[in-house]
C-alpha cells in the first residue's frame, strides 16, 4: 500500500495558473511561490466581492479518538467530489502546523487518495505564514522587554506580561521559562512562557481580520500586561502595531493550491480549535464564497469545539450563514466512544456501537440547535461489517439526519458521489436558517452557561475564585460583549477526557477567564489545556529524511 506522500509525490499537479482559470482568477492576480502555490491579491477580492455567495458547508466531526476520524480527509475527498458531478466547489482548509508534522498527530493535509498538494510544502514551509506569525508575535515581545528595559515610561510591571513568546514546534522545555539572565546588560530578569504559534491570539487575529487596516488594529488591541496599578496596558501603546503588520503584510493573503485531482483549495491560517477558534481565515471562505457555488471548509476536533466556534465566533464576526453542516464519523471511533479498546477495534461489536453512537446523536443535536440542514458521512475503514454499518445507518434515519458513505481515503472524489449528491440535493430542497446558539450582549456567565448545557449536554458550571473575579474585572472593562471562546479537551464533550460517549451529570469547572482584545472574544479556560505541546517517545520527525535529490521520505 502506497504511503500518503508516495501518492501525494506521484500527482499530476496542474500549474497553479491553470487551477486559478478554473475559478475565474487571472494570473496577474496571483502571487506565485513556484509553479503550484500562489497567494491570491487584494485585486481578487476588490473584482469579486460584489458577487453572490455561494453556500457554505462546514465539515465537522464527533469527538476525535485515537483511532481517527478522517475530518480532513473527508473535506478534500467531498470537493474532489463535487467537481466529479459538475459542481463549482473551492475547499477552505486551515495549514498544518509543524509542531503536530514533527509529533504525533501529523498533517492537515488530508490522507489517502483525497488530499491537498504539494503535500510537503504545505507540511513543512509552506509559503512562510507561520514564520511570519511567529515573527511578528516575538518582535512584540523583543519590545516588551526592551520598553521595561529603557526605562518603562509605561509603568509595566514585569511581574504581570501576559504576551507569551511562540514557536512553531512542539518543545516542552519553553513552557515555562526565565528571560533576562546574565546581568543588566540582557534585560531584567522575569518569568516568561511559549505557546506554540498557532495557539497564539495573534494567529486567532490574522484569521479574523477583514483586511490589512482591520489587521493593524486588532494588533494594537492586544493586552500585553498590566501596569504596576492594575491598568491594562496594550501592544498599540508601544507603537509596534505598524512593524507587525508589515511582517504579516503577505502572510494575511489568502494561499491557492490543489487536490490530487486538481480542484481548487484556499488553505489559510491555522487556529488551534482547544485554544483558539479553529477555523482557516475569514478572507480565504469570503473570497471563495464569491468565486464558487459550494465552498467546503472544516473546523478543528469536535462539532462541541471546532464548529460551535466556527458557528458562535467566525460566522458571527464576518457575517457568513452556513447552509449545512457534515459531521463525519467512523465505526471505529464510536466503538471506541462504545468502551472498546483501540487494539479490539477492528473487531464487529454491535454492542459497543450501539453504546457509543450516542456521541454522534448528541452532535447531530447540536448542529441543529443553529437552524442549518445535518448530514452524516461515514468514512469508512475496510474493517468495518456490513453490519455495523447498517446500524449507523438506521441511527441516522430514526434522527431524521441524511447518510452516506464515504469512501474518498481509498477512491478518492469517486468515493464520496454519493455524499456529494445528497449534499447537493439537501441544499437545493432544504432551507435553513443560521443563528449563533447565544446573543452576544448577554454576560458572560449566561453565554459560559448556555455553551455548556446546551453544546456539552452537563448540568452546569463551576468558577473558581480567580475566575470569578476575572470576569467581573472583564465586566467592568467592557468586554461582557464578546463573544466566548471556550478552551477544553477535545477528547470529550465535558472537561474531562475521560467521559466518552455522550456523559451527563456533570459540572464544567471554569479555572480562567481572559479577554483576547485583539482576536474579538473572551477565552475561557477549563481543565488542563496545552498551548505547548511536547514531543512523544518517539516523534514522528524519526521517520523523516531527504535524499541526495532532495526527495523527502516518511513524512506520513
Amino acid at each position: 500500500m502506497l504511503t500518503d506522500i508516495e501518492i501525494a509525490q506521484g500527482a499530476k499537479m496542474q500549474p497553479i495558473t491553470k487551477v486559478a482559470e478554473k475559478i475565474g482568477i487571472d494570473a496577474e492576480e496571483l502571487e506565485l511561490y513556484g509553479k503550484y502555490k500562489a497567494k491570491l491579491s487584494k485585486d481578487v477580492w476588490n473584482r469579486v466581492k460584489s458577487n453572490p455567495d455561494g453556500k457554505l458547508v462546514l465539515v465537522t466531526a464527533i469527538n476525535p479518538t485515537p483511532a481517527g476520524e478522517g475530518k480532513t480527509t473527508t473535506t478534500v475527498g467531498l470537493g474532489q467530489a463535487m467537481a466529479k458531478i459538475n459542481k463549482n466547489a473551492i475547499i477552505a482548509l486551515r495549514e498544518p502546523s509543524l509542531g503536530p508534522v514533527m509529533g504525533i498527530k501529523g498533517g492537515a493535509a488530508g490522507g489517502g487518495w483525497a488530499q491537498v498538494v504539494p503535500m510537503e510544502d504545505i507540511n513543512l514551509h509552506f509559503t512562510g505564514d507561520m514564520h511570519a506569525l511567529t515573527a511578528a508575535n516575538n518582535l512584540l515581545c523583543a519590545m516588551i522587554d526592551n520598553h521595561i528595559k529603557q526605562g518603562n515610561i509605561l509603568n509595566i510591571d514585569p511581574t504581570k506580561v501576559i504576551f507569551p513568546r511562540v514557536m512553531d514546534m512542539n518543545d516542552r522545555a519553553l513552557r515555562d521559562v526565565v528571560v533576562g539572565l546574565g546581568g543588566t546588560i540582557n534585560g531584567n530578569p522575569r518569568q516568561d512562557r511559549f505557546v506554540i504559534t498557532v495557539a497564539s491570539e495573534l494567529m486567532a487575529i490574522l484569521c479574523l481580520a477583514s483586511d490589512l487596516a482591520d489587521l493593524k488594529e486588532r494588533i494594537s488591541r492586544i493586552i500585553i500586561g498590566y501596569t504596576y496599578e492594575g491598568k491594562e496596558v496594550k501592544a498599540g501603546d508601544l507603537n509596534v502595531q505598524g512593524a507587525m503588520t508589515a511582517l504579516l503584510k503577505d502572510a494575511i493573503k489568502p494561499n491557492l493550491v490543489q487536490t490530487l485531482e486538481n480542484t481548487p483549495c484556499l488553505m489559510h491560517g491555522g487556529p488551534f480549535a482547544n485554544i483558539a477558534h479553529g477555523c482557516n481565515s475569514i478572507q480565504a471562505t469570503k473570497i471563495a464564497l464569491k468565486l464558487a457555488d459550494y465552498v467546503i471548509t472544516e473546523a478543528g476536533f469536535g462539532a462541541d469545539l471546532g464548529a460551535e466556534k466556527f458557528l458562535d465566533i467566525k460566522c458571527r464576526a464576518a457575517g457568513l450563514k452556513p447552509s449545512a453542516v457534515v459531521i463525519v464519523a467512523t465505526v471505529r471511533a464510536l466503538k471506541y466512544n462504545g468502551g472498546v479498546a483501540k487494539a479490539d477495534l477492528a473487531e464487529e461489536n454491535l454492542d459497543a456501537l450501539k453504546a457509543g453512537i450516542s456521541n454522534l446523536g448528541k452532535h447531530i443535536e447540536n448542529m441543529r440547535k443553529y437552524n442549518v440542514n445535518v448530514l452524516v458521512a461515514i468514512n469508512r475503514f475496510g474493517t468495518d461489517s456490513e453490519a455495523e454499518l447498517d446500524y449507523i445507518a438506521e441511527y441516522c434515519k430514526e434522527q431524521g439526519a441524511e447518510f452516506a458513505l464515504s469512501e474518498v481515503f481509498a477512491k478518492g472524489g469517486e468515493g464520496g458521489i454519493e455524499l456529494a449528491e445528497k449534499l447537493v440535493e439537501t441544499l437545493e430542497t432544504k432551507e435553513s436558517s443560521f443563528a449563533p446558539i447565544y446573543d452576544e450582549k448577554k454576560p458572560i456567565k449566561e453565554k459560559i452557561e448556555t455553551i455548556v448545557k446546551e453544546i456539552y449536554g452537563g448540568d452546569g458550571v463551576i468558577y473558581t475564585p480567580a475566575a470569578e473575579k476575572q470576569i467581573q474585572t472583564l465586566t467592568e472593562n467592557g468586554y461582557d460583549k464578546l463573544p466566548i471562546c471556550m478552551a477544553k479537551t477535545q477528547y470529550s464533550l465535558s472537561d474531562n477526557p475521560s467521559l466518552l460517549g455522550r456523559p451527563s451529570g456533570f459540572k464544567v469547572t471554569v479555572k480562567e477567564v481572559k479577554a483576547y482584545a485583539g482576536a474579538g472574544f473572551v477565552a475561557v479556560l477549563t481543565g488542563d489545556i496545552m498551548t505547548m505541546p511536547g514531543l512523544p517517545k518517539a516523534p514522528a520527525a524519526l521517520n523523516i529524511d531527504v535524499d541526495d535529490n532532495g526527495v523527502i521520505t516518511g513524512l506520513f
